[in-house]
């Protein structure tokens, strides 16, 4: 038999389909934030309703950004504070992560804000005694505060394997970011109305100040000559 053969595209198919897949929890979590940007930009904070991710309150998580790349959390399922071994509320995001890997969640933290954008963090438990091998997916979508800035966060972090018997930290396998775009529907009406606006002014104007002037076809003297 051709191990070589059978062997490697199995290999590949499986982490394929691994990386393609996304956790019912973030699923749920993204598709609930997509439903309510309805034609904005980034949702508000305040149209977050729990009972809209009921089944992944678990592992939900909403943060608020008080500086460019530090965000902490202000509310969060059970799930992280499982990971952490204690209550996570009022903790920075980066506590959950290890030393090398905080610069980079960070980066993400500020450019989920700034940009804004989406991200997804495939990450990868520390291991050790106490402590066996564990994967996870996070899932970080902006939202607005009631100023209208993008200072909130509305997340999701689901892991897969056994959180063992010490707080679990991550270090960041890969990042995929899918920037927001604005509708595309407001930018041409707002370039077409006021070129038009413009341009309905100047003939307007243009109306009134020939209606001012001496008609251009009629002479203001007529001189009459008579050869009676």
């Amino acid at each position: 038999m051709n191990f070589e053969k059978i062997g490697k595209p199995n290999i590949i198919s499986i982490l394929s389909r691994r990386n393609s897949v996304t956790p019912a929890a973030l699923a749920q979590v993204e598709g609930y934030w997509e439903a309510l940007r309805d034609d904005a930009l980034v949702p508000p904070r305040s149209a977050i309703n729990p009972r809209g991710i009921e089944d992944a309150l678990e592992y939900a998580f909403i943060l608020e950004c008080i500086a460019p790349g530090i965000a902490r959390f202000r509310l969060a399922g059970m799930h992280l504070n499982d990971l952490m071994g204690m209550e996570v509320c009022g903790m920075p995001l980066t506590a959950m992560f290890i030393p090398d890997a905080r610069s980079s969640i960070a980066e993400v933290l500020t450019e989920v804000c700034a940009c804004p954008q989406v991200s997804q963090l495939f990450l990868k438990a520390e291991r050790s005694i106490g402590r066996p091998a564990l994967e996870a997916r996070m899932l970080l979508a902006p939202l607005t505060d009631d100023f209208g800035e993008v200072s909130r966060i509305l997340g999701c972090l689901q892991s897969e394997g056994s959180i063992g018997r010490q707080p679990r930290r991550f270090s960041i396998a890969e990042i995929r970011n899918r920037q927001l775009a604005p509708e595309q529907r407001e930018t041409p009406v707002l370039q077409e109305r006021q070129p038009a606006g413009f341009a309905d002014l100047h003939r307007h104007n243009a109306g009134e100040g020939e209606s001012k002037r001496p008609n251009a076809a009629r002479p203001a003297l007529r001189l009459v000559a008579s050869n009676d």
